[in-house]
């Protein structure tokens, strides 16, 4: 077993649930934590809680995806609260694939760990969840960062240039591998330079869109750019306890 992921301080608890979706319900999955028992509060020492969307229904995505199952292990080896869902149209849950409207999908999972923890969201998102995501998270109260995998810049004979990231000013991180066949490295630059600070532009060698291979590569930037975006104490340079 590779020691990039250290397991959780303390037993978690995977919960199987509905949220409210603007669609009708959608199907989630809710990683509690090291949570203190009967307590709805996010679990001591665990400041952040987490939503992470998956990549495109029509392309066989859903919550349960390789990338996303695997960067969830990262957020909840730090034990903070990690949910996943699956889009309308998708797996169990309700409504019809729309393509653009899936924002409004990631904004009900948004409000529901925010009625459920009221502590600051460190959000997430792969391919197509975290072009969803990163809209969604536009005006948004409470949003500490965002990590978007595999952000695509390319499909379908189409470029996407994501005009809505200057305005967006909480840490973001622009992870994806340097043979992204839906992000080419030079355009995934571009995109990533034209939003504002802070943010961080990650890519992984010998990966493509899926990080085939490379799992562990993606979950130890993913792992840094947490450790040290949010994790640190400042101006000590050493991990908060």
């Amino acid at each position: 077993m590779s020691d990039t992921i250290p397991a959780p301080a303390a037993p978690t608890t995977l919960r199987s649930f509905y949220l409210a979706g603007p669609a009708g319900r959608l199907e989630a999955l809710l990683n509690e934590g090291s949570s203190n028992e009967g307590s709805s509060d996010a679990p001591s020492g665990a400041p952040f809680v987490t939503l992470i969307s998956h990549p495109h229904p029509l392309g066989g995505g859903t919550m349960h995806n390789k990338v996303v199952y695997h960067a969830a292990k990262v957020f909840s080896s730090l034990g903070w609260p990690v949910l996943r869902f699956n889009f309308r149209g998708t797996g169990l849950s309700e409504g019809q694939h729309n393509g653009h409207a899936e924002f409004e999908d990631v904004r009900a999972g948004l409000d529901w760990l925010t009625a459920e923890y009221r502590k600051p969201i460190v959000a997430a998102g792969f391919s197509f969840g975290a072009a969803m995501g990163l809209k969604a998270t536009i005006d948004y109260p409470g949003i500490a960062g965002f990590a978007a995998l595999g952000l695509p810049t390319h499909a379908e004979g189409r470029d996407y240039s994501y005009k809505f990231l200057p305005s967006l000013t909480f840490p973001k991180l622009f992870l994806s591998g340097d043979r992204d066949q839906y992000a080419p490295a030079d355009q995934l630059r571009t995109v990533a330079a034209s939003a504002s600070e802070p943010k961080q532009l990650a890519l992984i060698p010998n990966a493509d869109h899926f990080f085939v291979g490379q799992l562990e590569p993606m979950q130890a930037a993913l792992r840094q750019w947490l450790q040290q975006t949010f994790l640190m104490t400042p101006n000590s340079g050493e991990s908060a306890q």
